[in-house]
């Protein structure tokens, strides 16, 4: 019953993945995502430069069934994604096209973001030792390609965010999980403001595992598609080699340190009330810059990233007129579509 019942979902997966495959609008959509088997290795190219290699429906979708067929490999060891271009691994979601789709009442506003949790899981279960080289912009889904990953590689360059609070949307992609788990309160002080950790910094607060210079990322992937037969460890002493040897910033102390003791105190809270209430409180120009965000996805995006006024007409227009009902709204069970692990 239970294989039936599974060949059944399956279907109807593949029934909805190709609906959305026949709407794409890019006619290149196989160049959006490049997936070649070099060496020991699988590797993931996003490529979309022009447009900071931002996930679309299909390059989830060709992602994440290639990842499956690469698990299952024997002679397939290691994976290894990594951007297209100097400027972004991955700015994160096309959450304009998303977000049209939800105005519209389209099934694809649901869709994408099931498939890509999809996806994430995928990632985090991953039986092959998976590496994200987070060279550039690494935001929102972006992340999500590479935190669940076991090693993160970043670079000087390597500009890492959570800033779904800035669209009004929830810390995306995993977000409620590994943001908790870095040191103090810095997932919530993140998640809640958008801050940008720069560079080293990505490794300082414990969201790489690594950190190169970006002149040598080309060597290191030679030298990790060079490996035969590796074990993780094997991988991870490559990693480390390549880390060792960097020096940029290395005696550089952590950009958030001397605001450690006020991230823990001030974020400490049990209701984002309380949160507000302990910024203005203390009143230091550290803690009023934090006093900054909204919710509302539709009226974020555009306000951010469509008509880019900057100022959006949130609703309701005050945190105090959000009622635990409208909280409890967003948290109800969905059903049969509800996404279980």
């Amino acid at each position: 019953m239970w294989s039936l019942k599974s060949r059944f979902n399956s279907f109807k997966r593949t029934h909805i993945i190709l609906q959305h495959l026949g709407m794409s609008k890019h006619t290149n959509a196989a160049d959006e995502v490049l997936l070649e088997r070099k060496g020991c290795a699988g590797v993931i190219t996003l490529n979309r430069p022009k447009f900071l290699n931002a996930l679309n429906f299909t390059m989830l979708r060709q992602i994440y069934l290639q990842l499956k067929t690469w698990e299952q490999d024997p002679e397939t060891f290691l994976i290894i994604i990594k951007g297209a271009g100097e400027k972004a691994f991955c700015a994160g979601g096309d959450i304009i096209e998303v977000s049209e789709a939800g105005k519209a009442k389209q099934k694809l506003a649901q869709d994408f973001f099931r498939e890509e949790y999809i996806m994430n899981s995928a990632i985090d279960s991953c039986r092959k030792p998976y590496v994200a080289l987070i060279h550039g912009i690494t935001m929102g889904g972006g992340v999500g390609l590479s935190v669940h990953g076991q090693f993160r590689v970043a670079t000087e360059k390597t500009v890492f965010a959570m800033p779904e609070t800035a669209i009004g949307l929830f810390p995306d992609v995993g977000g409620g999980y590994f943001l908790p788990r870095l040191q103090g309160k810095l997932g919530y002080f993140l998640a809640l403001t958008g801050f940008r950790l720069k560079g080293r910094d990505v490794h300082k607060a414990g969201i790489a595992t690594h950190f190169v210079d970006s002149e040598t990322l080309g060597m290191l992937e030679e030298d990790l598609l060079a490996l035969k037969s590796p074990s993780r460890e094997n991988i991870a002493d490559v990693l480390e080699i390549y880390h060792t040897k960097s020096k940029i910033d290395q005696d550089k102390s952590f950009i958030l340190e001397e605001h450690m003791g006020k991230i823990n105190s001030l974020f400490s809270a049990n209701t984002m009330e309380q949160i507000i209430e302990n910024l203005q409180q203390d009143g230091s120009p550290f803690a009023l810059e934090q006093l900054k965000g909204g919710h509302d996805f539709h009226e974020g995006v555009r306000a951010v990233l469509i008509d880019k006024d900057q100022s959006p007409k949130w609703k309701p227009a005050d945190l105090k007129e959000v009622t635990d009902e409208d909280v409890n709204n967003h948290f109800k069970s969905l059903g049969s579509n509800d996404l279980i692990f």
